[in-house]
């Protein structure tokens, strides 16, 4: 089912339900030359859409994203892209349908008030959002 979706739309999301956790990612963009796309705990239907919205824009109209950069997405989130340390523990499809070697950027995004998970305050109610990677300066360096 999975290819036939990338074969028809050149990706496919995959949603990874967990009552703590959730979380989704793309399969097939590492198959255009990209690298997948990752976000946690979100529903999803928003996750979908997040997802194939920033997939089509990368796709279609040529956006580059790196670590560090900062995206508004449609008023509704803010995200800051976040390299994925070990992309092939989380996502297992695009590793078994594309390859060993994958590299996924994680969409991390900030709360009501505008705080992201790694600063004092951060909140959204029991969901929770794991940072699975290490922030990136904008200059290329580490976060602390």
């Amino acid at each position: 089912m999975l290819r036939g979706i990338m074969k028809d739309h050149g990706w496919a999301v995959q949603f990874v339900e967990d009552n703590r956790r959730p979380f989704a990612y793309t399969i097939g963009l590492h198959n255009l030359g990209l690298p997948e796309l990752l976000v946690t705990g979100l529903q999803p239907q928003t996750a979908g859409r997040v997802l194939n919205s920033l997939g089509h824009q990368i796709v279609d109209d040529g956006t580059f994203l790196r670590p560090a950069m900062h995206i508004d997405y449609q008023g509704e989130f803010m995200f800051e892209v976040i390299d994925v340390e070990h992309p092939d523990v989380h996502l297992k499809y695009a590793v078994e349908l594309c390859s060993p070697r994958i590299r996924a950027f994680q969409l991390v995004w900030t709360d009501a008030r505008g705080h992201w998970p790694w600063e004092r305050g951060w909140s959204h109610g029991r969901r929770r959002q794991p940072v699975l990677g290490v922030r990136t300066q904008p200059n290329g360096e580490a976060a602390s």
